[in-house]
C-alpha cells in the first residue's frame, strides 16, 4: 500500500502537467500578431502569413488580416504529436493536408470582417483564428 501511495502523487503532478500544457495550446488570450500594415500596391501580390503547426497547435495566432487583401499562408508542420494534419476553413471551403515538415501554401481572400477560425480536420479541436478588419 505504501508503494501506492508514494506513486499516485507524481502521477497526479504528470496528469496535471499534460493538462495544462494541453490547454496552452487552445488559449484565446494571446493577442493578434501584427505585421506591419504596409498599404499593398496593385501587382505585388498576396500577403505571405507564415504558420506553424507545433504541439501547441497553429502558431502565431490570432493573427490580423485585412478584409478583400489577398493571402498566400505558408503552412509548415514540424510535429508528428497533433491532429492538425489537415488545414481546414469551412468558410471558404479549404481542407488541405499539412505533410510533415514541408511548406504547403494556401491561398485565399478574406471577403468578412470579423472573426475566421481554422483548424484541424477533427472537428477543430486544434484551432487558429484569423481576425480579419
Amino acid at each position: 500500500m505504501h508503494f501506492f501511495s508514494k506513486m499516485i502523487k507524481p502521477l497526479l503532478a504528470l496528469a496535471l502537467a499534460g493538462a495544462v500544457l494541453s490547454q496552452q495550446g487552445c488559449s484565446k488570450e494571446s493577442k493578434p500578431e501584427q505585421a506591419p500594415a504596409a498599404a499593398r500596391k496593385p501587382g505585388e501580390g498576396p500577403r505571405v502569413v507564415a504558420l506553424s503547426v507545433t504541439e501547441k497547435g497553429y502558431e502565431p495566432s490570432p493573427i490580423t488580416l485585412k478584409k478583400d487583401e489577398p493571402v498566400k499562408l505558408v503552412v509548415t508542420r514540424t510535429t508528428e504529436h497533433t491532429c492538425a494534419n489537415d488545414l481546414v476553413m469551412k468558410d471558404y471551403n479549404i481542407n488541405t493536408p499539412l505533410p510533415l515538415n514541408q511548406p504547403v501554401e494556401i491561398a485565399f481572400t478574406p471577403t468578412k470582417e470579423g472573426t475566421l477560425t481554422y483548424g484541424c480536420a477533427m472537428g477543430q479541436m486544434v484551432s487558429g483564428t484569423f481576425m480579419v478588419e
